[in-house]
């Protein structure tokens, strides 16, 4: 079984954070902040666990703020001397994010800082919604630096529905404002970095459709392999909705003439073992067509309803006239971001974003 998350912050890091910070200032208090700090940790999550640890810091850094960020700063590595690193740094996020807002630029600088040694992409984003021009006039500057986390960090901490963060509804509403740094960044030498771009595109896509689609028509021409691979990660949502405007820019236009047949091999799968199913497609056109060919499970909620969820298949370039049989098996396992019910599931292939066969199967929990 995989470790539980919320043991990446545990007592024993709490120690190391206590040691690191001891050296950047001797007169703290390392032994009260690790009894502030681990108390009852066992009972709590990862995000109230960092939580508790920010607490702790404020219980004994300076109050003077931009004292503490000072300690802060001193505590991280330096010229191959370890410091404050990895998970310890989810803490000192969000001790920056909630004392920092009245410094500012001090606080911006401490986050470009630390995010080499972990990320700073929670601890910049209450900056930004509380003021989203002054933040992202600095951020912008940030695209050039020598350190590729710094250049992911100007992507990643502005996406509008960053994962485990807060939303940014301004750039939610409007995203605009963020596109030229992502511009800036389509041909980063880091695929680390393209690959935040592509993720930032996405979450946009999700509200502004078109806006992406646009976006990748413009930057698509000419396009180098990993440009095009960054665009097409950008493209997945729209991609998998069948958006027409999204498909065209790939090279996939509506699919004329084309036959498919599904058969499912599993019309039972008990809970653990494989979906199995194929299908036959024909291309009854008079001109070889090119396919992108995914298929949607309809799962079964807890109230008997279903819902669609997309997965990505293959991507076929079928000549007039041919036929051809292609097959998958879809593991049905235990896994963190879903709950399985037993009943009649559905299974729909779409082609180029149109569903063209469908079957039921049942799915039970044994």
């Amino acid at each position: 079984m995989a470790e539980p998350l919320k043991n990446l912050l545990h007592p024993g890091l709490v120690k190391e954070m206590a040691t690191h910070i001891s050296r950047a200032a001797p007169d703290f208090d390392g032994g009260r902040f690790t009894e502030l700090a681990t108390a009852g940790m066992d009972a709590l999550e990862l995000m109230q666990r960092a939580d508790r640890i920010r607490q702790a810091l404020a219980q004994t850094l300076p109050a003077d703020y931009p004292a503490a960020a000072g300690i802060l700063h001193r505590a991280l590595p330096a010229e191959g001397r370890p410091g404050l690193s990895g998970w310890a740094l989810l803490p000192v996020n969000q001790f920056v994010s909630e004392y920092g807002l009245a410094h500012f630029d001090l606080s911006l600088a401490l986050l470009k800082a630390l995010t080499p040694h972990f990320t700073a992409e929670f601890g910049i984003r209450r900056f930004i919604h509380a003021d989203e021009d002054r933040a992202l006039a600095e951020i912008s500057g940030w695209v050039t630096d020598p350190n590729h986390h710094v250049r992911r960090l100007a992507s990643e901490g502005t996406r509008p529905r960053l994962p485990w963060a807060m939303r940014l509804p301004g750039l939610v509403r409007n995203p605009h404002p963020i596109l030229p740094i992502l511009v800036a960044l389509l041909d980063d030498p880091e695929d680390y970095v393209r690959r935040s771009v592509a993720n930032s595109l996405n979450d946009i896509a999700k509200d502004h459709p078109a806006l992406v689609a646009d976006f990748v028509e413009r930057h698509i021409e000419g396009a180098s392999p990993e440009r095009r691979q960054l665009l097409r990660h950008a493209s997945r949502t729209l991609l998998k909705k069948g958006d027409a405007k999204a498909l065209a820019n790939f090279g996939f236009a509506a699919a004329r003439g084309i036959e498919a047949t599904l058969a499912v091999a599993t019309p039972v799968v008990v809970f653990g073992d494989k979906l199995g199913f194929s299908i036959d497609v024909t291309n009854g056109d008079t001109t070889p067509q090119r396919l992108m060919i995914d298929y949607a499970i309809h799962h079964v909620k807890a109230n008997g309803t279903l819902a669609p969820k997309v997965f990505k298949w293959k991507q076929l370039d079928l000549p007039a006239g041919a036929r051809q049989t292609i097959t998958k098996d879809h593991a049905i396992r235990a896994i963190t971001t879903r709950v399985y019910y037993p009943g009649t599931h559905r299974i729909e292939v779409l082609i180029n974003g149109t569903i063209s066969a469908s079957a039921d199967f049942d799915l039970r929990m044994e």
